[in-house]
C-alpha cells in the first residue's frame, strides 16, 4: 500500500460471511490508486453484482482485496492478509441488517443497516 487507510470496516454482509467463513469481513480501505501488486495477477471471483469483485491470490487462494464496482476509486483490502495490522480498530461495522444474532457491533463503531452514505 502507498497510502494510509482511510477507515477500518467490519462488513456483515452474507457475500462477506461466506468469504469469511460466518464472521464479519474485516477489511481496511484505501484509495485504489494505493494498491500495488507485488506479485502475481490477482484472480476475480463475483459472487453478486452488488459486491463487485473479490480478488485473490492465484496460486494460493488468499482473498487480498475486494473492489466494489460502484465505487471504484477504493479498494477494501482484507485485513488477514497483510503482514502487519496491528494498528486495525474497526470504525464501522457495515450491513448489520444481514448479521446473524452473533455478530455484536464492535464498540464505538459507527453502525450502518446497509452500506455507509457516500
Amino acid at each position: 500500500m502507498t497510502a494510509a487507510a482511510l477507515f477500518h470496516i467490519a462488513c456483515h454482509c452474507r457475500d462477506c460471511q461466506y468469504v469469511a467463513g460466518g464472521s464479519p469481513n474485516l477489511t481496511m480501505v484505501f484509495p485504489a490508486d494505493a494498491l500495488e501488486v507485488t506479485a502475481g495477477e490477482p484472480r476475480v471471483f463475483r459472487a453478486s453484482e452488488a459486491s463487485g469483485g473479490s480478488y485473490f491470490c492465484g496460486t494460493c487462494g488468499v482473498h487480498v482485496f475486494s473492489r466494489p464496482d460502484k465505487n471504484r476509486h477504493m479498494v477494501a483490502v482484507k485485513v488477514g492478509s497483510l503482514d502487519d495490522a496491528s494498528d486495525f480498530k474497526v470504525q464501522a461495522d457495515m450491513w448489520m441488517v444481514s448479521a446473524p444474532p452473533w455478530h455484536r457491533p464492535h464498540e464505538d463503531a459507527l453502525q450502518f443497516e446497509q452500506n455507509p452514505p457516500g
